[in-house]
Parts: structure tokens; C-alpha cells; sequence
């Protein structure tokens, strides 16, 4: 018969599975929930976008900051690990701020951990709209992710793209390297890949893992669960072709 777990060794791994499952949530948190990303009203003009240290459209500095890192608008006293420590008081507003992203333009709070890990984990390092090429500094809106190809979206070109995102660059649905039906697509390269073809030579796959495009590394999926197409439309300012 197994040993009976001791009471500390049953909080341990309570613990261990605990701290597992925070690790997991945050990595797979959505874009929209994260501080860097939240909504945010003008003190001054009253106009809603994206969470950032100055308006967009009038340029005024926020009197309630909130950090793109923790989402918090208030440091406590005597907690926390504060570079600038304020024992007796509590720090809000401006004494608060730590710094501003170059990359989200958005406030960070003086503690140590948002300094030194926001800026690697920002989500506008690479939040360029996939569709008009534009980042957080000229569209001034939230960032936001497509679906099927994991690409950064713009608030003015989210559905645009989506709607037509499931459109292969070919005229069929065969394998670029053969001429056999493709099983496997590519949301992000828009190609279609039979079984030979879509699996690299000299590389194990894990069994129930989805196959990684041989082109760009992207997880394929199968085409017959997609709803891909080979006619393409244009909605909107894509039709025009005006992106100003």
C-alpha cells in the first residue's frame, strides 16, 4: 500500500498545483483583459480608447493613472516592493507612476516587478495592425487579436479581417508541393498542405499535437474543420483600398 500523505505534504502540493494553475491563467489570458489594453475615458474631453498616459485626442495627462502591469490605481503603504517607498501614506496619481511604456503609452507603477517585466511582456512590442500597418502610436485604439491567425487587429479593422481571414491565396484546395487534396491549412500563410508535405523530415511530432506549418511555424489545422474559401472579398476600406 502507498505511504498516507502527511498533512504539510498535502499543502505543499495543493500549493504546487495552485501556483501552476496562476502560471497557466496568465499566460493564456486574453489580450483584452490585460491593464495595458483596458478601456479608458478622458478626463478632460470625455473620449473613450485605449488605457495611456496622455489622451490621444487632446494630449492631457490622466489624474487617475492605472498600471499597464498590475491594473492597480492605488499603492498601499508598507507592501509591495516599491523602489520609491512611502511608509506613512498611500501613493495615488502621479505618485504612483514609475514610467511610461514606449510601446503601449500607457503608466507603470513603481514597483520593481512591473518596472523590469512590463516592457518585455507589452502586448504593442508587436501590435501592428496586420491589415493597415499601423501601431498603437497612429491608431491611438486597443489592440486585438484575430482568432484564426493569432495576428494584431486594430479596433477599425477587427472584423474586416476576420471576415475574410479563412481565404486560401490559391485557386484550389491542393498541396502546393503536389497535386493531392491539401488536409491541413495555414491561417497564417493561407496555403493548404497534404500528410506528405505538411511534416518536416528528421522531426518527431508529439501524437494528438497539431502540426506546425512547414513555412512559418504556425499550428495548422484541418481544413475540413475550417470554413476556407478560395473567393476573395473585400469589405469596407478594403474595397477602396484606402487606409487613411
Amino acid at each position: 500500500m502507498p505511504k498516507k500523505k502527511t498533512g504539510a505534504r498535502k499543502k505543499a502540493e495543493k500549493q504546487r498545483e495552485r501556483q501552476k494553475g496562476i502560471k497557466n491563467s496568465k499566460q493564456t489570458r486574453n489580450i483584452v483583459e490585460l491593464p495595458c489594453n483596458f478601456q479608458m475615458e478622458c478626463d478632460k474631453c470625455q473620449m473613450r480608447q485605449k488605457n495611456r498616459a496622455f489622451c490621444y485626442f487632446c494630449s492631457a495627462i490622466q489624474k487617475l493613472p492605472i498600471c499597464a502591469e498590475c491594473g492597480k490605481s492605488k499603492c498601499m503603504s508598507k507592501t509591495g516592493d516599491c523602489i520609491v517607498k512611502h511608509p506613512n501614506s498611500h501613493a495615488v496619481g502621479m505618485g504612483m507612476v514609475g514610467a511610461i511604456c514606449d510601446f503601449c503609452e500607457a503608466f507603470v507603477c513603481h514597483a520593481k516587478k512591473c518596472l523590469t517585466t512590463h516592457a518585455c511582456e507589452c502586448v504593442a512590442r508587436d501590435g501592428d495592425c496586420i491589415e493597415c500597418q499601423r501601431g498603437v502610436w497612429d491608431h491611438g485604439g486597443r489592440i486585438f487579436r484575430c482568432s484564426f491567425c493569432s495576428n494584431s487587429l486594430c479596433e477599425d479593422d477587427q472584423f474586416e479581417h476576420q471576415a475574410k481571414c479563412q481565404v486560401l491565396e490559391s485557386e484550389d484546395y491542393k498541396c502546393g508541393s503536389c497535386n493531392k487534396l491539401g488536409q491541413y491549412s495555414c491561417l497564417r500563410c493561407k496555403l493548404c498542405f497534404c500528410e506528405d508535405h505538411v511534416r518536416r523530415k528528421g522531426v518527431k511530432y508529439k501524437r494528438g499535437e497539431e502540426i506546425p506549418c512547414p513555412k512559418c511555424g504556425f499550428q495548422t489545422s484541418a481544413t475540413k474543420d475550417l470554413s476556407m474559401s478560395t473567393r476573395r472579398m473585400d469589405y469596407g476600406r478594403h474595397a477602396t483600398g484606402n487606409y487613411e
